[in-house]
């Protein structure tokens, strides 16, 4: 996310669309010429583009932090402001995030075909079938991008736009600067800063956490999915009530936080065993929820009792959105791929 955020358009006013001659524009000049009732009717034309109030609605129904922007958040060292060097998997994971927080908003769906059940979720092609923008720079990126495409599946589009691909006609689906543009996206919303540090040969911009609130957020979500008897996910500021699909995002986000290796950032406090019981959870989340219907499960075990029947009630009170959720199915499919989790 650049960090102007999005560019205003502006109407030229040069032009006379009236065709006033020079003495007319003259005589509008002196406030003793111009009529009350014009002068107060003018002071209501205000110039704006219906592309603007439609980004702004949009993104007042959405939580205020992406899913990606909470997996970066994650795995940040709160102080250093950089990711582990190590980190391998969190640039593939957040191109998948892209999808799901898509899917999530009701942008892209699978493609409403009976013959797709022959093949597995991540093979599955996806379809555009809302392309009204979102006013969040990558998604909207994205967004045009699936619209600009014929139908491909989702993982073709995780390796397109991580530009794991050796088709050069492809090569532009790429995203690039993900994380760094995410980082200055947060500054902007006042929860990270920048800053330059040098490490022994070069410079580097890094981006230490300043409003903590959001970050302990998340991780009390993420405690909760993965240790809690019964999980309970209350109304913040970044998971508002009114925000659909509340435990199915939070899932993906605990899954999505497991596959890009940042999970453990959320455990620290844990004991030994306890992150490890932790990470087996997360784990069995990540088999259950990469399925589709979810194989969701009913009471039982010591941890999330709740949480399966959370999660079939929003999946029966949106029996419309079910193409969108096989969408976030297939994702977590991809997930459970990738090398560190083999």
């Amino acid at each position: 996310m650049s960090t102007g955020g999005l560019s205003r358009r502006r109407v030229n006013n040069s032009s006379n669309p009236n065709g006033d001659t020079d003495e007319t524009l003259s005589a509008s000049a002196s406030p003793s010429l111009i009529n009350t009732d014009s002068r107060r009717d003018c002071d209501h034309h205000i110039a704006f583009d219906p592309r603007d109030l439609a980004e702004g609605e949009e993104r007042s129904k959405q939580a205020p932090l992406t899913m990606m922007e909470e997996i970066l958040l994650l795995g940040l060292k709160d102080k250093q402001g950089y990711l582990s060097f190590w980190n391998d998997n969190i640039s593939y994971t957040l191109r998948g995030c892209i999808l799901i927080e898509l899917a999530l908003r009701g942008k892209i769906s699978m493609q409403k075909d009976h013959a797709r059940k022959r093949y597995p979720l991540a093979d599955r092609l996806i379809e555009l079938v809302d392309e009204k923008l979102t006013g969040e720079v990558l998604l909207d990126e994205a967004l045009k991008m699936i619209k600009a495409s014929e139908k491909l599946s989702i993982n073709t589009w995780c390796d397109l736009m991580s530009g794991e691909t050796w088709n050069l006609m492809k090569i532009g689906y790429q995203l690039k600067q993900v994380r760094e543009r995410l980082a200055k996206g947060l500054v902007d919303k006042g929860i990270l800063r920048t800053e330059k540090k040098n490490f022994l040969l070069f410079d580097m911009a890094t981006h230490p956490v300043v409003d903590s609130t959001a970050k302990d957020e998340i991780r009390r979500r993420v405690l909760t999915i993965c240790t809690a008897r019964q999980v309970s996910l209350p109304g913040t500021k970044y998971l508002p009530e009114h925000l659909p699909f509340r435990a199915i995002r939070s899932v993906a986000m605990v899954c999505a936080s497991y596959a890009a290796n940042v999970l453990e950032n959320a455990l620290v406090h844990l004991s030994h065993d306890a992150r490890e019981q932790a990470f087996s959870r997360v784990d069995e989340l990540l088999s259950s929820y990469s399925q589709w219907p979810f194989g969701i499960k009913i009471g039982g075990g010591a941890v999330g009792q709740n949480l399966g029947r959370m999660v079939q009630e929003e999946v029966e009170g949106n029996k419309d959105k079910e193409l969108h959720l096989e969408v976030v199915a297939g994702v977590l499919q991809v997930f459970t791929r990738l090398e560190s989790l083999l």
